[in-house]
């Protein structure tokens, strides 16, 4: 579903990603673990061109994405649903408004159907009934999962999760990685996971990926992970866990 190929990302002269390779299968969850400023989140901007790569090139679906501009690449980022860390919801805009954006951005519908597709999304994070409601009113937890309905109600191949737990207590953090788990299910879609949450690469993922000075570490399953012998990666499993 994704690949990249020799990608290279700069900022004032620093590579973040320094000419890496991957390749995710359709429907596989992949955490990308790593400390914070490690460049994980900018990998998330590269998948959907809000930050353009330095060298390189990246395939979604098997079409190059790095090459797109205007309707075009608007078309190949409808594949995706994005989650961010802050949720990044319009404080102007209702539960409901906020949910059917991408809908009203992206597709020829009737209001009708966009309100059938809101209510659907809204009850799938088990959020129903809150249409009319300002996001200054609702919690932190509330929050994110307004931004996951409103990830997936394109009805998105690929779901990218921006540290999805962070700042949440244990018991929302349980709800919010049964949801990761439901909806791939649900959409049957590929899903990355970044974030510095051991407990999170835990409970979500097939796969990991460390994030190293610019290279991956391979580090496989979840278990695989917890039992690694690699200093780099044993050493922030601990630190997680502490």
């Amino acid at each position: 579903m994704i690949k990249l190929s020799g990608v290279t990302k700069e900022f004032s002269g620093k590579k973040v990603l320094d000419n890496v390779f991957l390749e995710i299968p359709d429907g596989q969850k992949l955490a990308v673990i790593g400390p914070s400023g490690c460049g994980k989140s900018t990998l998330l901007r590269l998948l959907v061109k809000l930050s353009p790569v330095s060298r390189g090139s990246i395939f979604v679906d098997g079409r190059e994405i790095t090459m797109l501009e205007g309707d075009p690449l608007i078309k190949a980022r409808m594949a995706f649903g994005f989650v961010f860390q802050t949720s990044a919801l319009f404080d102007s805009l209702s539960v409901y408004e906020n949910v059917a954006f991408g809908l009203r951005q992206q597709k020829h519908l009737a209001e009708d159907a966009i309100s059938r597709i809101v209510k659907e999304r809204l009850e799938m994070v088990d959020l129903p009934g809150t249409e009319k409601l300002m996001p200054s009113e609702l919690s932190g937890g509330m929050q994110k999962r307004v931004s996951l309905a409103r990830a997936i109600a394109t009805d998105p191949k690929i779901i990218l999760y921006d540290e999805p737990t962070t700042g949440l207590d244990p018991i929302t953090s349980t709800v919010i990685e049964d949801l990761i788990n439901k909806l791939a299910v649900r959409f049957k879609a590929t899903s990355i996971i970044v974030t510095h949450q051991i407990t999170t690469v835990y409970r979500t993922c097939d796969r990991v990926l460390m994030l190293h000075e610019g290279k991956f570490i391979e580090t496989g399953s979840a278990a695989q992970t917890a039992a690694s012998i690699d200093p780099v990666v044993s050493n922030f499993i601990k630190g997680g866990l502490n």
